[in-house]
């Protein structure tokens, strides 16, 4: 691996092998969703507990100080809205000298497999992937399901996530599910887990990513949990006691109560 690629990734991912990433990407197709209508008020409190923040260049350039920022992982891909025909009709939205001038560390792209636009996705990761190599930057994909949700099982997750690493993604972003060691046993190169849609309660959350850190993730991309919670700052650091420390659930439900309880936000 050049060093270049290795820098980069070592930013990202920290000295144990794990990672917690803040992704605030969403309102490329959701607009300005709940909690996320003035991202850089919203990702404040939050970045000094982040690896690295996932971003589109829009908002990066408008809203995240230049001095007080984590690694960015770049998102690149999009082309639909949650109002249009198929979210899966994504492309390659950015180029690679933009990710460059903006000194991302990683960029991301969806893929969806099993959609009507499989090829498109699978071809464009591709193409991503060729050209990033080329400066020595590390391609995340997201193993993207659009509105199909029941399609999170680890026989689909564990597909589409050993074909991301075969087309080159250095990093692979997926959902967990049951027997997630299905997933990350098949897939060559480190996953790190998506939250999805808000949870129920904190328990819920804490008890899903404890699991898929046991069964081989290396971290978490983990955003609406966090930041549309009541008390993102005390989920954040609950969570990165399960990323960084082996912090239990018990742990974890005790350190989200003690923040929560001194007034944290």
């Amino acid at each position: 691996m050049d060093w270049g690629m290795k820098n980069r990734l070592e930013r990202l991912i920290q000295p144990d092998g794990h990672c917690m990433f803040l992704p605030v990407d969403h309102g490329y197709f959701q607009g300005p969703t709940t909690k996320l209508e003035k991202p850089g008020e919203t990702i404040k409190p939050l970045i000094p507990f982040a690896d690295g923040l996932f971003v589109t260049r829009g908002v990066l350039r408008a809203c995240v100080d230049t001095r007080n920022s984590p690694p960015i992982i770049l998102r690149v891909s999009g082309g639909t809205s949650i109002i249009g025909k198929d979210l899966a009709h994504e492309s390659l939205t950015t180029s690679v000298q933009e990710v460059l001038r903006l000194n991302a560390a990683a960029v991301g792209m969806s893929v969806f497999v099993g959609s009507d636009y499989e090829h498109d996705s699978l071809v464009n990761l591709g193409k991503l992937v060729n050209e990033c190599e080329n400066y020595g930057i590390p391609v995340m994909a997201v193993t993207a399901v659009g509105k199909e949700l029941e399609k999170r099982d680890a026989r689909y997750l564990g597909l589409s996530c050993r074909i991301a690493a075969e087309f080159g993604a250095r990093v692979v972003k997926t959902y967990w599910c049951e027997d997630f060691d299905r997933v990350t046993n098949g897939c060559p190169v480190p996953v790190v887990m998506a939250g999805g849609p808000r949870c129920e309660t904190e328990l819920e959350v804490f008890e899903f990513v404890y699991d898929g850190m046991q069964k081989g993730a290396i971290g978490l991309n983990l955003g609406r949990n966090v930041w549309q919670h009541a008390h993102p700052v005390p989920m954040m650091k609950a969570l990165r006691a399960i990323i960084h420390e082996n912090a239990s659930v018990k742990d974890a439900l005790g350190i989200f109560t003690d923040e929560k309880e001194n007034g944290g936000n």
